[in-house]
């Protein structure tokens, strides 16, 4: 996936989320078709424009008028790629028909399984749980649900959905085969009971079952008793109360399930007409989902480092994350330009991305503030390097140095002498590169080249 595609999503994006707060559902469902087709691994812009679409239709559930004759055509081209194994094709259409009818069941099920295919599995996950919402007696559209949440070691979610299956078709032996089994390695994976000697060790099945059923999400006899459900009734109470959705919202953010908890605070936004906190918790909990995704791609490249396919999936969503936390820090500093943390961290983004001439006056800015103060002329004087202009780098390491001690904060002490180190040995100040090679090898006698380079000054070489 290009950079350019990337950074064209973020600004449809952007586009698209300001005509929604518009109510213009045409161009905020184009903008977020966009987002689609650029970044189509992108959970978040997935369910922004199914949500857009939904309330484009006022949640009628049932789509555009005449919708079964508009269908036909996406309807009869999944059928074609499905045959020809087409999953990018069966994806197009399937996106196609969902801007008729976002209730359509089987379409979202298309979905997930050319999303599995593709590889998009938190695509996936999400497409099946939305043909599940929309046709919960369909057993195929359980199981593959149940499979996909069973490979994410989801397993509660997943002996939900054998459970339900169970409960479709009581003679499935082989859903309530795996319902047991996934509430076991729930179980197992919970109560850390892998290393258990005997079966005292472990819960019987019914034991297992009974805490499963306890731990169902959104369930509950009454009032109470499932602070989800509550908030779910509340919204149904209050439809317009922005307050309740943002609970929910938090409930969810607390659960580890942004995935939920954007759509509820889109809803909110929208309630409110924008209103600037509720924005700043929606894009912080889209970059809390993006940390998620990256954390697990960061996983999968510790199983496997040597795989390039898996490191280049890693290293694409980090720098997307970047970008967008880029996009955000911008904004934020805009509307609070007396925020020194906001300028530091946007510098650090800037920094990464190699922009050190757009960093160097945000760490000028963020040095007033005594907190990060030493490591904003740090990374000044790192920016100053790159751009070769050695002796003002030395100025802010030598006014970095002043604030810093070995025991406060080591890393920082040691790099920059060092650093100073090797200015001080470029101008041919011998003397003061020997002083700052001896500050690091006092404290870590090892620390990269220091002994080497302090030998070499003391040795008379050049």
């Amino acid at each position: 996936m290009s950079d350019d595609k990337k950074r064209l999503a973020g600004q449809c994006w952007k586009v698209g989320t300001e005509a929604m707060l518009k109510q213009n559902w045409p161009y905020a469902i184009d903008m977020f078709s966009k987002c689609v087709k650029f970044v189509p691994e992108n959970l978040v812009y997935r369910q922004t424009l199914r949500g857009a679409v939904r309330r484009s239709y006022n949640e009628n559930k049932t789509g555009a008028g005449m919708g079964g004759i508009k269908l036909m055509g996406p309807k009869g081209r999944i059928k074609k790629c499905r045959m020809q194994k087409d999953w990018p094709g069966v994806e197009a259409a399937a996106e196609e028909g969902l801007l008729v009818n976002p209730w359509d069941a089987a379409l979202h099920a298309d979905l997930g399984e050319a999303s599995r295919h593709l590889g998009y599995k938190d695509v996936a996950v999400f497409s099946y749980q939305c043909a599940v919402e929309n046709d919960g007696n369909n057993k195929d559209y359980r199981r593959s649900l149940a499979e996909l949440l069973e490979d994410r070691g989801e397993f509660t979610q997943a002996a939900v959905q054998w459970d339900k299956i169970c409960q479709i078709d009581p003679m499935d032996g082989d859903a309530r085969t795996r319902a047991n089994q996934a509430a076991t390695k729930h179980v197992i994976d919970r109560g850390g009971y892998e290393g258990a000697d005997d079966t005292k060790g472990v819960m019987a099945d019914h034991e297992v079952q009974k805490r499963l059923k306890m731990t169902k999400p959104g369930e509950a006899d009454g009032p109470g008793q499932s602070e989800e459900a509550d908030l779910q009734r509340a919204i149904r109470k209050e439809p317009e109360n922005k307050d309740n959705y943002t609970k929910l919202a938090d409930f969810y953010r607390r659960e580890g399930k942004h995935d939920q908890a954007l759509p509820m605070l889109q809803k909110a936004l929208e309630i409110s007409g924008g209103d600037a906190n509720l924005r700043e918790l929606l894009e912080d909990t889209e970059l809390d989902l993006m940390k998620k995704n990256v954390g697990m791609a960061k996983d999968r490249h510790t199983t496997k480092p040597d795989d390039e396919k898996i490191k280049k999936t890693y290293d694409d969503l980090r720098r997307e994350m970047r970008l967008r936390e880029m996009e955000v820090l911008r904004a934020r500093v805009e509307r609070h330009p007396a925020n020194l943390q906001y300028k530091f961290g946007l510098a650090e983004l800037m920094m990464a991305e190699k922009k050190y001439g757009e960093a160097i006056p945000l760490f000028q800015q963020a040095s007033q503030d005594n907190r990060i103060e030493s490591k904003a002329l740090y990374n000044m004087g790192l920016c100053f390097i790159q751009e070769k202009k050695y002796p003002l780098a030395r100025r802010q390491f030598e006014k970095a140095i002043d604030k810093l001690n070995a025991h406060d904060n080591k890393e920082l002490f040691l790099d920059v002498h060092y650093w100073l180190g090797r200015l001080c040995e470029q101008a041919k100040d011998r003397d003061a590169a020997e002083s700052h090679y001896s500050e690091v090898l006092a404290v870590d006698y090892g620390y990269k080249d220091a002994l080497q380079r302090l030998e070499k000054l003391q040795g008379g070489g050049e």
